[in-house]
């Protein structure tokens, strides 16, 4: 049960050599190149490129271009400097921004807002991944038994294989090693002596590797929502997690009981859940409206219990599948395309296991702790991972950070996605950071939390860290 990550990449054999490279944290400025040439490209934002070696490892090779974009501050002659920003994923960046520029404005008051596509990403050498197969069933993503896992793996594999091939010279380079060192190179190009970060989710994923990297080269740095790459024991990481949704489900019962206009008022909903899941064990529930059956795993699959605006459409579904007519657990989710290329950086990132045996026991293990909905999430991570092909990969480890700034840190005691834990753990890592917890869920400062956005405004721009001992409450 306490296999490390080092561990099993010896024992399942799926997920490559590790990143074994002593690049000079000096090296980056060197090998990348030039100062960035904005020009405007719509929406208000204007737009650059930044030239880098498609291999770190080799800075030598290949170049390739990042794109960057920019929100500049409304006073440049008053302007405190550059932040630079990732919204998280691993995914685009520039047209993300387009759509949620207004919930910078306020950082525009002080700095230029700047992002930039990850390598391989969209506008940064974009990576076409072929789609030849499509994944089996995408709507669920816990699997009922080895054999529809073992479906899933082998084609998850093939789209693995047609996206390395399809990398070119980015293929395997997706990985925050890399793009630590890609960060530093935008950073030189656009003239700053440091750099100031702004890391959401994802985002503070490269965040660890650029403080490991170049602590000395951080003016501020701001994380929310962390996830925790320093763990590497798997079921010690998904342990918080698990509490996290169990915890979330009880929550969404106790509206229930408050509101009377949850479609469940009036009864014990976490009976209710657990004879929905019983009965759809047994036999798959119909779905009249799909023409369809619905079994206990897709329902499961169908619920994340962190989203308080949710909870009434959750309701409604647990209602009529317990009358009988699961049609709305049936549903496709309304999104992008999947699988797409984020799940290469994430496994890069975060190479999981890939035998059902493995999984398996810890799914078993999280049941005990977390019976009724937490479990699930020993097949999330599954999902993106299960049978992608070897690559050099930059898995978890315990940070070495030495000489760094004070970091503010704050994550969403309902995020089940990247639980406090995380941020906790990250954060007693870092060495010189103030932890906010708060109640919330993800995203605190994109969501507009105004307690979190007050000390991040002030930390931004003064350095000031909030006092020890602070915390945040609901928005």
């Amino acid at each position: 049960m306490r296999k490390t990550i080092k561990g099993v990449v010896g024992v399942v054999g799926a997920v490559g050599a590790v990143i074994a490279l002593c690049l000079a944290p000096g090296a980056a400025q060197a090998a990348g190149s030039g100062s960035v040439e904005w020009v405007d490209c719509g929406d208000g934002l204007q737009c650059g490129e930044v030239a880098v070696p498609a291999d770190w490892g080799e800075p030598r090779s290949e170049r390739v271009r990042l794109a960057v974009a920019r929100l500049p501050a409304r006073d440049q002659a008053a302007k405190k400097g550059v932040l630079l920003v990732n919204l998280g994923g691993p995914a685009q960046q520039i047209s993300v921004l387009r759509v949620a520029k207004s919930a910078f404005t306020d950082l525009t008051r002080w700095f230029d807002v700047v992002v930039s596509d990850p390598r391989g990403f969209e506008a940064s050498a974009g990576i076409e991944c072929p789609y030849q197969a499509p994944i089996p069933d995408n709507a669920e993503w816990v699997f009922p038994d080895q054999a529809a896992y073992e479906k899933y793996r082998t084609v998850n594999r093939q789209f693995g294989i047609d996206c390395t091939q399809a990398a070119g010279p980015l293929a395997g380079t997706l990985n925050s090693w890399q793009v630590a060192r890609d960060m530093d190179a935008i950073r030189a190009a656009m003239g700053q002596a440091k750099l100031n970060y702004y890391g959401n989710s994802y985002g503070t994923v490269f965040a660890q590797a650029y403080a490991e990297f170049f602590p000395h080269r951080i003016g501020r740095m701001y994380l929310d929502s962390v996830v925790d790459h320093t763990t590497r024991s798997w079921p010690d990481w998904l342990l918080p997690r698990a509490r996290t949704m169990e915890r979330n489900l009880g929550r969404f019962a106790e509206w229930c009981a408050d509101e009377p206009g949850c479609a469940l008022h009036g009864r014990d909903v976490l009976a209710v859940w657990d004879e929905v899941i019983a009965r759809a064990t047994r036999d798959p529930i119909p779905a009249p409206g799909e023409g369809t059956t619905v079994s206990a795993t897709r329902i499961v699959s169908r619920t994340n219990p962190a989203f308080d605006r949710e909870w009434p459409q959750l309701a409604r579904s647990l209602a009529e599948a317990h009358a009988g007519d699961a049609t709305l657990f049936a549903r496709l989710p309304i999104g992008g395309r999947d699988p797409d290329l984020s799940r290469i950086m994430f496994c890069g990132d975060f190479p999981y296991p890939s035998s059902y045996p493995v999984l398996k026991s810890w799914e078993t293990g999280l049941r005990e702790a977390t019976p009724r909905i937490g479990w699930a999430v020993t097949w999330m991570m599954a999902y993106h991972c299960a049978g992608l092909p070897p690559t050099r990969t930059y898995p978890p480890h315990r940070l070495r950070v030495k000489g760094l700034p004070p970091v503010l840190v704050a994550s969403g005691e309902y995020d089940s996605t990247t639980p406090p834990l995380d941020a906790r753990r990250v954060a007693a890592q870092l060495g010189n950071a103030r932890y906010v917890p708060t109640k919330g869920g993800h995203a605190l400062y994109l969501s507009g939390h105004p307690c979190v956005r007050e000390h991040v405004h002030r930390y931004l721009t003064t350095g000031a860290l909030p006092p020890e001992g602070t915390a945040c409450g609901a928005a």
